[in-house]
């Protein structure tokens, strides 16, 4: 440590300390989620990178403070969500975009505050679980990884 320091030690050092910081690609504070990338504090996470705060999530990138997602990209404060992105405060959510305090929504892009939607039209609760279960073995897998 030095005692004294001047503008130009204290951005040499700066530096030093990025590109160090840059190289370790590890997962500080995470549990259980080796096959991680760059990840904090996670627990039990695969293939995921650049996240924060996640549990139980696969595939995914950038999310933060998320449960049981997969392949998910730039999620927040989401649970149960797959193939979506830039979700934020949702559940239940499954190849979605930019919803935000949704749940159940399948397919929705843009959606705030709804539940029970399928490409942002709204069904019953029971039409909903039915038509969502006969999409799903219908389609593909989105968003490979």
């Amino acid at each position: 440590m030095v005692s004294r320091m001047d503008a130009r030690t204290f951005l040499a050092e700066l530096s030093q300390l990025e590109r160090t910081a840059a190289a370790d690609r590890g997962n500080p504070g995470s549990y259980g989620s080796d096959t991680c990338d760059n990840c904090s504090e996670c627990m039990f996470c695969e293939r995921c990178s650049d996240c924060h705060g996640c549990n139980y999530a696969v595939d995914s990138e950038a999310c933060t403070h998320s449960n049981h997602i997969t392949r998910c990209v730039q999620c927040h404060q989401t649970n149960h969500v797959t193939d979506s992105v830039r979700c934020v405060n949702g559940a239940y959510l499954e190849r979605c975009t930019d919803c935000v305090g949704c749940t159940y929504c399948f397919g929705c892009v843009g959606l705030v505050r709804k539940e029970f939607h399928i490409l942002n039209q709204p069904y019953d609760r029971k039409t909903y679980f039915k038509l969502v279960k006969a999409l799903r073995e219908g389609l593909p897998r989105a968003r490979g990884r």
